[in-house]
């Protein structure tokens, strides 16, 4: 089993599955781990580009690939790992100070977000080396990345 960065969880919504198809549902703090104040979807991501590329600072969000897929990339300062989302039933949690990109989306990927807080500018690390900085500052060690 994959190691995570510090804070980052599996996510495992419940099916419903029949001759009818597939009903995937989540219920509020019942599967998301905190209030969801905000919810976005990115669609229509050219193969080669890339989301995401910060971190936030006191928001969490819960990612989710409902159609499609989708490599994202999490890093806590000290450990990182790329996690494939494909399974439109799983879902990975991003902690507040963990670096967070989104690539490799594969032709009609539809990627839905779950946030913690409203969208706030002045809330995200925008590039890794000030992130790094940063965690630094607040962890008192260096990153060996």
């Amino acid at each position: 089993m994959e190691v995570l960065p510090r804070g980052v969880k599996h996510l495992q919504l419940p099916q419903n599955v029949d001759e009818r198809g597939c009903l995937t549902f989540l219920e509020g703090k019942r599967h998301i781990p905190f209030e969801v104040e905000r919810v976005f979807w990115i669609t229509d991501v050219p193969a080669e580009k890339t989301r995401g590329g910060h971190a936030h600072w006191t928001c969490h969000e819960a990612v989710f690939c409902v159609a499609g897929s989708l490599e994202i990339e999490l890093d806590d300062g000290e450990q990182s790992v790329v996690v494939l989302l494909d399974n439109p039933s799983q879902g990975i949690t991003v902690p507040a100070g963990v670096w967070c990109e989104l690539r490799h989306f594969a032709p009609g990927t539809v990627c839905v977000v779950m946030a913690s807080q409203e969208y706030d500018a002045s809330g995200y690390a925008y590039t890794k080396e000030d992130w790094r900085s940063s965690i630094t500052r607040l962890c008192g060690h260096q990153q060996d990345h």
